[in-house]
């Protein structure tokens, strides 16, 4: 199946080394053969989100049939660093965009969490700053990154002209930017969206909207409106989605100064991922002394499916594993999709499917990564990037307490011509997976 070309028939398809050669619908030879019989050959899963960006976070996505994985959305400070410390080979492909949170810490000193907690959330930026910024991020687009990660959610301090100046840098290097929109409160909330759109317009900058459905929640279909109608007149904005009603973050990404005043059903839409206990307004502070991740019931189902099913969406995981500890998404994102949303409820079909988590994230890349004109599609001369999956029996198993839990389904997944996983199992040793990395 090629959403590129919208072929979905019997083929024998040749690779010689990291290419595809051939596809026949005559029987091909070959030295080495899979039988693919009742399974289905796609392009290899392109995940735009996936902070899990090391070997154990590598192995869990193959299983799940991703090839190439990308973090985008929050990204390093130092990208030659980030490219060079992966240089002894990974299973899949990778790659990373330059983060305007990790220079904005830098720049103000604020770098005790991950999360921003002091000046670089709270704060507007000097002139002297803006300046730093501008520059370390045109040095990361510079060595290569791929895209600019923008967690604007986490430093509400950044003015709207911090924000229009990261997307002016990235416009000089065709790079599009990532970005986690603020949070805002009715009724400025859609302004959120507008001053990307904005930026992005003003710019030139491409604009990829990270996990509509967990930002916009219940006004999630009024968002895609928004992304709908800039995208008629000609503007240049995307947007992605996961398949799960709940989200994850640091527990501490919620500053001292705020917690105290939120309401106590905002403590109970927390879970412990270890224990699954749902926290209170009394047991929040000994979690948060402990620090790392928690579960946060945010969604509803009919939010989650109606995002999968739009048109506009592509599928990318917010994949988060921490030693062991993670949410589903980073092992189960497409297996889900297609066994939950496709086969059983019909949400949309297996070729649209296909197209979300292929051709269109490869698509967004290839203006800024020419390389990724060769993935995402079945076509001679293509990357051998490639997943089987068996349609009929393709499901998703991990849990917030067993997130690393693979699917079923998934029989095989190649990596630039090299099988990495062989009946749902990691090849041992198998490192084909190359860095994606823009000139």
């Amino acid at each position: 199946m090629d959403p590129e070309s919208g072929l979905d028939a019997r083929r024998d398809i040749g690779i010689d080394g990291d290419r595809i050669t051939a596809i026949s619908a005559a029987p091909l030879v070959g030295s080495a053969t899979i039988d693919a019989t009742g399974l289905v050959i796609a392009p290899g899963f392109i995940d735009l989100h996936q902070h899990a960006q090391n070997e154990a976070g590598y192995r869990v996505e193959a299983l799940d049939g991703t090839t190439s994985a990308f973090e985008l959305e929050e990204g390093p400070e130092d990208v030659a660093a980030w490219y060079s410390a992966r240089s002894a080979g990974a299973v899949i492909n990778y790659g990373a965009g330059v983060g305007h949170l990790a220079i904005r810490k830098a720049v103000m000193n604020d770098e005790l969490e991950e999360a921003p907690t002091g000046t670089a959330r709270d704060r507007a930026a000097t002139d002297a700053e803006l300046d730093a910024i501008r520059q370390r991020i045109a040095r990361g687009l510079q060595d290569g990154a791929v895209g600019v990660g923008l967690i604007v959610a986490w430093t509400p301090g950044a003015r709207p002209w911090e924000i229009l100046e990261v997307f002016r840098v990235a416009a000089v290097y065709h790079a599009s930017v990532h970005i986690h929109l603020r949070d805002l409160e009715e009724p400025q909330y859609f302004l959120e969206l507008e001053e990307a759109i904005a930026a992005g317009a003003a710019t030139g900058a491409a604009v990829h909207v990270v996990h509509v459905q967990s930002s916009a929640l219940e006004d999630t279909p009024r968002m895609l409106e928004l992304i709908r109608g800039a995208r008629a007149r000609g503007l240049d904005v995307t947007t992605e989605c996961y398949p799960y009603d709940a989200a994850m973050a640091s527990i501490r990404s919620t500053p001292d100064t705020v917690w105290p005043g939120k309401p106590d059903a905002w403590f109970a839409r927390l879970e412990w991922p270890a224990t699954g206990e749902r926290l209170t307004r009394a047991s929040y502070p000994r979690f948060r002394a402990l620090g790392g991740d928690v579960v946060i019931h945010n969604n509803t189902e009919a939010v989650v499916r109606g995002a999968v099913a739009d048109s506009l969406t592509m599928i990318a995981s917010d994949g988060i594993l921490h030693d062991g500890i993670g949410h589903p998404r980073v092992a189960g994102t497409f297996a889900r999709v297609l066994g939950r949303y496709v086969r059983e409820q019909h949400a949309l079909s297996l070729m649209d499917a296909l197209r979300k988590m292929t051709l269109l994230p490869a698509r967004r890349l290839e203006r800024r990564l020419p390389a990724m004109s060769r993935k995402g599609r079945i076509r001679l001369g293509a990357d051998a990037d490639l997943v089987l999956f068996d349609p009929l029996t393709v499901s998703d198993r991990a849990t917030y307490r067993q997130p690393t839990e693979p699917p079923v389904g998934i029989p095989y997944v190649l990596v630039n011509g090299i099988v990495v996983v062989r009946d749902g199992h990691i090849v041992e040793n198998a490192q084909s997976g190359r860095p994606l990395r823009a000139r």
